[in-house]
């Protein structure tokens, strides 16, 4: 296993451990003192545990080498990952949202300082978290480490929003505030919409994903250069990219002389995929067809 390998399970094994103790944490505390927004926060963390176990798997079948039935790789396997974590984080979000709301219709309870205390650590937590693996995620590539990043910023922001709304019932209690007392229900409210969008936009690029949306056009732009660079190509006549988990396919048609030999146009196709993978270490494979060119 080489050392990005290794940097990505230790990330996600990370994950998996930190999210299992603030589920434990959250739920425990949160059905102690009744702060809605705490045990939301703990369930979604709950959900947490499920999507990194699924983003682990994945990452795992993704590292997989091409096989007979599988010519292209497995890379798309984090994909599926990073779907199944939008599709936690949804359902999170609605169940967060759902209670956070039954709660006006009921007398809030007095807010709780460990309750407060839990949420703050967890913010400080996450975001740690989250800075640690969004940089692995991006120095591997990892569409799945990634996702699991993203997650921990919702769960920052869910922190954050319980502090916020177990600090206002605070404000609120000490100063006869009534309606702030309520803070703790509508921040629950504020963390369900935060998690949603979140979620939505995950599950739109895992989506673009699968069904093979090509790469920016800025790419495109620059693999077309390296093309264009080698001498005896004439004429770049279509060229495409698309992800497939971790790394990139590209495919082009190119032309040159066609009174040039079969050897020369083989050892033109090899320059062109080395000059392409040695620029852009996330392409693992580019597939070139010939073309004939003659002079007018």
């Amino acid at each position: 296993m080489n050392s990005n390998n290794k940097s990505s399970v230790w990330a996600i094994w990370l994950s998996l451990i930190s999210n299992i103790i603030l589920t434990i944490m959250k739920i425990i505390i949160g059905l102690i003192f009744q702060s809605e927004v705490l045990l939301a926060d703990g369930v979604h963390n709950a959900g947490d545990i499920i999507a990194t176990v699924a983003a682990l798997s994945a990452m795992r079948i993704s590292k997989l080498p091409a096989d007979e039935d599988h010519p292209y790789g497995h890379g798309k396997a984090e994909v599926l990952g990073s779907g199944f974590v939008a599709f936690i984080l949804v359902l999170a979000a609605l169940y967060i949202g759902y209670h956070a709301t039954a709660a006006f219709f009921h007398e809030p309870l007095a807010p709780s300082y460990i309750a407060l205390i839990a949420a703050f650590l967890s913010m400080i937590w996450k975001y740690a978290l989250y800075v640690y693996t969004m940089r692995i995620g991006l120095a591997t590539s990892s569409k799945g480490l990634i996702a699991t990043a993203k997650d921990h910023l919702a769960d920052v922001y869910a922190s954050l929003a319980a502090v916020v709304g177990i600090g206002l019932a605070f404000i609120g209690k000490s100063y006869g505030i009534h309606w702030l007392s309520y803070g703790d229900a509508a921040a629950g409210i504020i963390v369900s919409l935060l998690v949603l969008r979140l979620g939505v936009e995950m599950g739109k690029e895992s989506f673009d994903i699968l069904m093979e949306k090509t790469v920016d056009q800025q790419k495109l732009f620059q693999y077309s250069q390296l093309i264009q660079a080698i001498p005896q190509v004439k004429r770049i006549d279509r060229i495409r990219a698309r992800e497939h988990g971790h790394y990139i396919l590209v495919d082009a048609r190119v032309s040159i002389p066609g009174e040039l030999t079969i050897q020369q146009g083989h050892d033109i196709t090899r320059a062109i995929k080395e000059s392409i993978k040695e620029q852009h270490q996330d392409v693992d494979e580019v597939l070139i067809h010939l073309n004939p060119w003659y002079k007018e």
